[in-house]
């Protein structure tokens, strides 16, 4: 019996980490990388914080229940906005440690997009010498394709892609954007903020048809999948 306890013991996964110590950990990784999270963090919860205490002092007439509601409801405000700054600077620092890897935008579309946006995790077309891919998002905004890779490898690639899928969908609008730091360029952070600033051209129910008929046309690359921004150990290099 004892055997077969000790058996069933080591064949249990092990547990996962509690919500608040998965926060911890987020907010020590973002801390190492950039320190000036923590700063932010700090402002953001105080900002709330002192607002709330100027409010009850102005607006409670001496009542002390209403003190304390309102400093009750300042330090919710505060740690709702700490909250928010954290992961903003999380993300952002996740997406630091894969930037100029192969696969890199395609995490960013995988995991990063918000409003609507849909967008492959695997290159719609890859240069298997350089590595460098070209990526597809659809959205209100029409069809984005998405380079990675220098500008002067890639703009030939782009300019191919948006020639098919012009030939494809001749009504609907198609852009490129480059994944990059040179001059003209997106960095791999600020990706899902400029898809989300393109003018709406489409319907939802018209970005639904325009995926289903791009994926329907779209034959599978033999590639590895994207990183996972969320997944990558940090660089210790890095983080000194």
């Amino acid at each position: 019996m004892a055997r077969t306890k000790d058996a069933g013991a080591a064949s249990k996964p092990p547990k996962e980490p509690g919500r608040m110590k998965q926060m911890w950990q987020v907010f020590q990784m973002t801390r190492r990388y950039d320190p000036t999270a923590q700063w932010l963090m700090l402002l953001g919860f105080l900002g709330p914080v002192l607002v709330g205490l100027g409010l009850a002092l102005w607006l409670s007439e001496g009542n002390g229940f209403t003190i304390a509601l309102w400093i009750v409801a300042g330090v919710l405000a505060g740690l709702l906005v700490a909250l928010v700054i954290l992961g903003r600077r999380a993300e952002r620092a996740a997406y630091s440690q894969i930037d100029g890897q192969p696969g890199a935008v395609g995490a960013v579309l995988r995991s990063g997009l918000r409003g609507g946006w849909v967008g492959n995790e695997m290159p719609v077309a890859v240069n298997g010498k350089t590595q460098d891919a070209v990526y597809r998002a659809v959205g209100r905004g029409g069809v984005v394709l998405i380079s990675e890779g220098p500008r002067s490898r890639t703009e030939r690639m782009l300019t191919d892609e948006q020639r098919k899928v012009t030939r494809v969908l001749p009504n609907v609008p198609v852009s490129t954007l480059s994944v990059g730091h040179e001059e003209g360029s997106v960095e791999l952070h600020r990706l899902a903020a400029a898809l989300r600033k393109r003018k709406r051209v489409l319907t939802k129910p018209e970005v639904l048809a325009v995926t289903n008929r791009l994926n329907s046309l779209q034959a599978p690359l033999p590639i590895p999948k994207g990183i996972d921004p969320m997944k990558v150990r940090p660089q210790r290099g890095k983080m000194r």
